[in-house]
């Protein structure tokens, strides 16, 4: 949030679409916008009073054009899973907001973000179901229930589909593609667009 608050400077006035992110985030920014969450009704924390709350798909977002001062995403557009959901996705985003921050995990980074698991990303997808049902760095951090756990590694394995700096400037051709680094590794990729 530190980075995001840095490239765009938010005050009380500025009207920001936060799309697929939870109440979470913005009890980490130092600073509060005129706030919009866009998300599936299943995914959302409560939220405060000052925070509209609209539950749609964001593929087809119904907002105008240009309606949002910036709109935001945090780690989202991966989990639409298929390039055509994806497609859709960047082109609402490009569409509603004037300026975006598009974050999303880097394909190459060495550490699979989700089931937080070295390599596994990599393998052919037999090889991360089999090793998957055995073993993830995620699962000995969460511990979770059984039924968390197979829907979690199902999701993973089966509908996120991880993004490298290419497909993300192909996703967003009028935006700035930042990279975030951690020891050397870009880890993280942002598109940038000021409007």
């Amino acid at each position: 949030m530190e980075w995001f608050e840095r490239t765009f400077p938010i005050g009380a006035d500025t009207l920001v679409l936060d799309a697929g992110g939870t109440p979470l985030n913005w009890s980490l920014a130092s600073r509060r916008p005129r706030l919009v969450m866009l998300n599936l009704p299943r995914t959302l924390e409560e939220a405060d009073r000052n925070t509209l709350l609209v539950f749609a798909d964001g593929r087809r977002m119904p907002f105008r054009d240009g309606a949002f001062d910036i709109v935001f995403s945090n780690s989202v557009i991966e989990h639409i899973g298929d390039p055509g959901g994806q497609a859709g996705f960047a082109r609402e985003i490009a569409r509603v907001g004037r300026s975006f921050w598009v974050q999303t995990p880097n394909r190459w980074f060495p550490i699979e973000p989700h089931l937080l698991t070295p390599f596994l990303h990599w393998l052919p997808r037999q090889w991360q179901r089999a090793i998957a049902a055995r073993f993830t760095v995620w699962e000995l951090l969460a511990r979770p229930r059984p039924d968390q756990r197979e829907y979690y590694l199902r999701h993973s394995l089966e509908e996120v589909r991880l993004l490298d700096a290419r497909a993300l400037r192909a996703l967003f051709p009028d935006a700035v593609i930042v990279r975030e680094r951690f020891l050397g590794w870009t880890k993280s990729l942002v598109a940038v667009r000021r409007g």
